[in-house]
């Protein structure tokens, strides 16, 4: 049986809840300061773990622009869906919530796909930061629209060379 674990890596857009098992990550989201419980007491760190800190520090450092650990997380079909459609989106572009929806099938679906897309649990991996309003507005971010905005720079400018987006 595969234990859990969770730990904090604190990450230059603050501290990362990382959570999953021996098999797969399962969480990564942001978290204030206040919210963080002791780390896990094992004895040593699950393999995965360390190469998730490890890519993490990679993406940070400009370094890494995907990642090749396996994650996992439960939701309904349409989330998972959605989730898959972020997936899709490149490192450096954006697109909007109404593109989402038409690569979804159906534009009539826009606010459910904001609302799975808020609910993705494996932050930066699952790039739901790189979905933005119509208008190229910063909207909706669990993480804070100032994370939202530090990471879409980030990745610009590893991408593009270019230092802001908006």
């Amino acid at each position: 049986m595969s234990e859990h674990f969770h730990i904090y890596y604190q990450s230059p857009v603050g501290i990362i809840k990382i959570a999953g098992t021996d098999h797969y990550i399962s969480e990564m989201t942001f978290i204030d300061t206040a919210q963080i419980p002791p780390n896990t007491h094992r004895d040593e760190l699950p393999p995965l773990a360390i190469a998730c800190v490890e890519q993490l520090i990679q993406y940070f450092n400009g370094q890494r622009r995907s990642f090749e650990f396996p994650f996992d997380q439960t939701g309904t079909a349409f989330q998972s869906k959605v989730w898959q459609e972020l997936l899709k989106i490149p490192f450096g572009k954006t697109i909007s919530y109404l593109e989402l929806a038409k690569r979804l099938g159906d534009t009539k679906v826009i606010r459910a796909a904001a609302s799975a897309n808020g609910r993705n649990n494996v932050a930066i991996v699952v790039p739901c930061h790189r979905v933005i309003g119509s208008k190229s507005d910063l909207v909706g971010y669990a993480g804070g629209l100032w994370r939202k905005r530090w990471l879409l720079e980030h990745e610009n400018k590893i991408a593009n060379g270019v230092q802001t987006l908006f």
